[in-house]
């Protein structure tokens, strides 16, 4: 399903102010290279910004998932885990979040969800998709309902499919290389995975 086309004024803004921009060589949680990174967790470290993001994106889900109402929002750990605990806040839900375990996506830590009700999945940046479609996943094996998907930042320019109706607050066209075929690779630039040591 192709999510709704839309921007919000100033996101970008906020990340270029909190210093959350990043250009360089890095390594996405994806396995794609691209010479820049929205670090999400330098804007969500201010509590006013995670709160005014999440309500923003609430209001979005809320719209998305209409006539139906949200029981949970459950996000995929640990990028989405802030921003997905200010959605479930800003809608008076409850939060659960999802790790990987054995190479899948699953609930842990005495999470629970109970056949029938109605769900969001909440990342903080989508690139592929990929992380946000296996939380879907684990929730639907459980019975839930999954009524819709949304994220902070969209990197790749509306073109992820997650299974559901999908809402950011920024979508963004953000180049991105297979490492094989990598140009900054080529130039022999470093790559790094952020948040993390060189790879």
């Amino acid at each position: 399903m192709q999510p709704q086309p839309e921007a919000s004024k100033g996101v970008l803004d906020l990340f270029r102010s909190t210093g959350a921009y990043l250009a360089g060589h890095f390594r996405l949680t994806s396995g794609l290279h691209s010479p820049e990174y929205l670090q999400c967790a330098l804007v969500l470290q201010h509590p006013r910004h995670a709160e005014e993001l999440g309500r923003q994106l609430a209001d979005r889900l809320a719209k998305l998932a209409r006539p139906e109402v949200i029981h949970v929002v459950a996000s995929p750990a640990i990028g989405g885990l802030i921003i997905g605990h200010e959605v479930a806040r800003a809608l008076g839900v409850r939060f659960i979040f999802a790790e990987r375990d054995a190479g899948k996506m699953t609930l842990r830590r005495g999470f629970e969800i109970a056949a029938g009700e109605n769900a969001v999945v909440v990342e903080d940046v989508i690139t592929t998709g990929g992380s946000t479609r296996e939380v879907v996943d684990a929730l639907r094996e459980r019975g839930a309902r999954v009524l819709a998907a949304g994220s902070v930042i969209d990197r790749s320019g509306g073109t992820a499919d997650v299974g559901v109706p999908r809402t950011a607050l920024e979508t963004l066209r953000v180049t991105t290389y297979q490492p094989e075929s990598c140009p900054l690779c080529a130039q022999g630039i470093p790559v790094v995975k952020p948040g993390s040591r060189a790879v």
